[in-house]
């Protein structure tokens, strides 16, 4: 069964948020998770928190939201396990709540035939989102593979991410690589012959 997999890059500068505590990967197993990840508010807010943890503030500014807004999708992924607070501190009186991602990857269930992709659908909200001057690189390939071909393809891509997910910066700004290998349906064929 093929999976779907949200990456959450470790941010060396996140010692006191006790990084090595975080399970590796969260498993997505309720509809209550599966509707958490599947808000692209919510999907958004979850980038912000990959790198490193973030204040309701700090996360409204990111993502563009009023901090009502921010803190009621918090409390949502809070409540469903995919995030947590990692500190706190206090300001003025008011106790600052720092959150981050529950664990370093979530793994989403298969959507099945015909079911909708999440994470696709997320990718290309963003994608159209992006700001139309900044460079981008967008290629659709229509190849034709050998199981053994699609497998190494799948794998190459695979090794190219993990191989930048490790020298990312988080002083640096967002980029967001996103890959989709797979075998398209086939159309039915129309019966009879040729005319």
């Amino acid at each position: 069964m093929e999976t779907t997999v949200i990456q959450c890059e470790e941010n060396v500068n996140q010692a006191r948020m006790s990084a090595d505590d975080r399970p590796g990967t969260f498993h997505v197993t309720t509809d209550e998770q599966l509707r958490a990840v599947s808000n692209l508010t919510r999907h958004r807010i979850m980038a912000v928190l990959r790198f490193e943890p973030a204040t309701i503030t700090q996360i409204a500014d990111r993502v563009g939201l009023a901090k009502g807004s921010s803190s009621y999708h918090v409390r949502l992924l809070e409540r469903a396990g995919l995030v947590k607070v990692v500190r706190t501190r206090k300001v003025r009186g008011v106790t600052e709540r720092y959150y981050a991602m529950a664990a370093r990857s979530i793994e989403l269930p298969d959507p099945g035939e015909g079911g909708p992709d999440v994470l696709m659908r997320h990718a290309v909200a963003d994608l159209e989102a992006a700001p139309a001057a900044s460079e981008r690189h967008v290629r659709m390939a229509h190849l034709r593979l050998s199981e053994d071909q699609f497998a190494e393809l799948g794998a190459r891509l695979q090794a190219l991410a993990d191989e930048y997910r490790e020298v990312s910066d988080p002083a640096l700004p967002d980029v967001s690589l996103v890959f989709a290998l797979f075998r398209p349906a086939q159309p039915a064929r129309a019966g009879g012959g040729a005319e």
